[in-house]
């Protein structure tokens, strides 16, 4: 089965549907590359589903050992090349981790190799910089 449909609307505009939930979001041209910037462009969210893909294998880690994660968040700063083609030279992603017991030492490190280790961190080409850094709330 498909996983999304994406229709082009006009001036730099797609609208994304996930086909099983029927949700959808809008992706537009950010402004230095003629768009209007009005919402996540194809590039961020390709950085964006980085940081959403090594929370959601953190929190994974986290419901088999039985803990939770709820209000952990991450900042992401996408940096495009200066050169041509145009694409994605770094992703930086600041996590602040908020678990509902308190962690040790090898708690936190098995949760930053499963960040490190989620499926886009591996899918992504390797000159793309990824830079994580994690710090515990508790």
């Amino acid at each position: 089965m498909a996983t999304a449909q994406i229709e082009y609307i006009k001036q730099l505009r797609t609208e994304c549907t996930h086909l099983k939930s029927g949700k959808n979001f809008i992706t537009d041209a950010p402004t230095d590359n003629k768009g209007n910037g009005d919402a996540f462009s194809p590039t961020d969210t390709v950085a964006t589903a980085l940081a959403s893909c090594m929370l959601t294998i953190m929190g994974i880690y986290a419901l088999e050992h039985d803990f939770d994660l709820n209000q952990s968040k991450a900042i992401v700063t996408k940096h495009m090349s200066t050169e041509t083609p145009r694409k994605i030279d770094k992703i930086d992603i600041e996590m602040t981790v908020s678990a509902t017991k308190t962690l040790s030492i090898k708690e936190k490190i098995s949760l930053e190799r499963a960040a490190k280790t989620c499926p886009v961190a591996l899918s992504l080409r390797p000159e793309i910089e990824q830079n994580l850094k994690v710090s515990f709330s508790n």
